[in-house]
């Protein structure tokens, strides 16, 4: 048994009614856990077929979905992640392609399409829901052959974001996992001992990509309590944050503006003494309004699936040296990671303020440099500023335009509240910008001649969109990431109406 499997195994040792996990306003017991995982792992044992054959996981957030990914970790088996927020014929090609022996998954994703691709690859399947687990009729057997490509150590393959294009998968080791994901989240701030009386973690991210497991891993194994939010929601996050009043919170970079448009009362932050957010950019603008209405710092990180999380974050004890001297910056690398900026074609090494692509190395993944598709510049101090993503440039008719540019100008405007910009086909210039819109709460929408104008006022005229559209809401994933496919596709449908 590996150490994250043994780690799952003393979680999951003790009975107890203490509270474990709250889900829609109904907290379960850690014995309700335990029979759960124990009555998961009798059901995997029963269904036959090779012992280290991979499992096959789709489930969103709620409490018996978390209760049986402890179960899959104290297996010891690898376990293949399958993005639940997809067609029934999205997730049975993904299945195809994972081959699993077993594929355990809430109701709502077995549906028959969906089922009749589990009886193509001879495998097992089971069903959980509330606090049971249950074999679907007619696949309580498992005759899978183990897959060619099946690793010697087991991994949990998680998903990637779906920012540019659907998730895809992505191996971590459990040997990782166990190692530096106990006491990760403390970590960043630069504190490795346990709190006696932690509070309750949240999470709202999706189960199967990195900032779900680095939400509940440190939680579950710990045997800390867990509150589960299917998705986030602001009132939702500042309802944990008043009845649970933490030193310290955060929530991705998107939900910033929506909890500046919310207009939440600043003593229901009174408790905050940092704010942090990181996995997307955040708007300059958006973190100085911030800061300036709630009095509260906002702290930046900078990481990736590939990189097994956080490599860079702007931490407490920076802040308290540095102040707002570094002001938007993702802050240092920690825990042994290192950053560099090449430049784009040459790759040579570049110097202090200079732009260009960053390269990290996360001691969590192994020794070597991870090439980034990020444009950054790392200052005379060590810190990183990231400028964009090199793989998001608009080519209009040979001229390169960074969509961040665009929608910073256009997030300077009053009456805009997010922005996202995309480049869309143009039969003559090969790319042209288009750029989707959120008005803000209660404010009439400008007209675009006049977006246009202000626009003209901020950047070069080749960066001036030929399509405009206002959006109730920015298409976004799971991971409350702009959906840049789906962005694309309200222009692209736009123009085939």
């Amino acid at each position: 048994m590996n150490k994250l499997s043994q780690l799952a195994a003393a979680a999951l040792e003790k009975n107890s009614d203490d509270p474990a996990i709250e889900f829609e306003g109904r907290w379960y017991s850690w014995n309700e856990v335990n029979a759960l995982a124990n009555r998961l792992t009798g059901l995997i044992d029963d269904c036959g077929g090779p012992a280290n054959g991979p499992i096959v996981f789709i489930a969103r957030s709620q409490a018996a979905s978390i209760a049986a990914f402890l179960a899959l970790i104290r297996t010891g088996r690898t376990i293949r992640m399958v993005y639940p927020f997809q067609s029934p014929a999205g997730i049975v090609r993904d299945i195809q392609m994972m081959q699993p022996s077993i594929v355990v998954a809430t109701q709502r994703e077995l549906k028959e399409e969906v089922l009749a691709g589990i009886r193509e690859q001879n495998a097992a399947a089971i069903v959980i829901s509330e606090m049971d687990a249950q074999l679907v009729s007619g696949f309580e057997t498992s005759t899978a052959a183990l897959p060619a490509d099946l690793p010697a150590d087991p991994q949990i393959e998680i998903l990637t974001s779906g920012t540019t294009g659907k998730p895809k998968p992505f191996a971590v080791k459990h040997e990782m996992l166990g190692t530096y994901f106990i006491g990760s989240t403390a970590a960043i701030f630069g504190k490795d001992d346990k709190p006696a009386e932690p509070l309750p973690a949240l999470l709202y991210y999706p189960l199967g990509n990195i900032s779900g497991l680095f939400s509940i891993l440190p939680a579950l194994l710990n045997r800390y309590k867990l509150i589960v939010h299917d998705r986030f929601t602001v009132q939702g996050w500042r309802d944990y944050i008043v009845k649970y009043r933490p030193p310290a919170s955060g929530t991705p970079a998107a939900a910033v503006q929506m909890i500046l448009d919310a207009d939440i009362p600043k003593e229901d932050f009174a408790s905050l003494q940092f704010f942090s957010t990181g996995a997307a950019p955040l708007d300059p603008r958006v973190q100085k309004e911030f800061e300036e209405r709630y009095n509260i710092p906002v702290l930046l990180s900078y990481g990736a699936t590939e990189f097994g999380g956080p490599v860079c974050a702007m931490s407490p004890d920076l802040y308290a040296e540095f102040g707002k001297t570094k002001f938007g910056s993702v802050g240092r690398p920690f825990g042994g990671a290192e950053i560099r900026v090449v430049d784009a074609e040459s790759k040579a090494v570049l110097t202090a303020g200079e732009e260009g692509l960053l390269q990290v190395i996360s001691p969590k993944m192994g020794p070597d440099w991870i090439q980034t598709t990020d444009l950054g510049i790392i200052d005379e101090d060590g810190f990183l500023f990231l400028r964009g993503r090199a793989d998001g440039a608009i080519i209009r008719g040979g001229f390169k335009i960074l969509p961040e540019t665009i929608q910073q100008a256009l997030l300077g405007h009053p009456a805009i509240s997010a922005v996202a910009a995309v480049g869309v086909p143009d039969q003559r210039l090969g790319q042209v910008p288009a750029v989707a819109m959120e008005v803000k709460p209660g404010v009439t929408a400008p007209s675009l001649e006049e977006l246009e104008a202000y626009l003209r006022e901020q950047v070069l005229a080749t960066y001036i969109p030929v399509h405009w559209l206002f959006v109730d809401e920015l298409p976004k994933t799971v991971s409350l990431k702009v959906d840049r496919p789906a962005v694309i596709r309200l222009f692209t449908k736009e123009a085939a109406a």
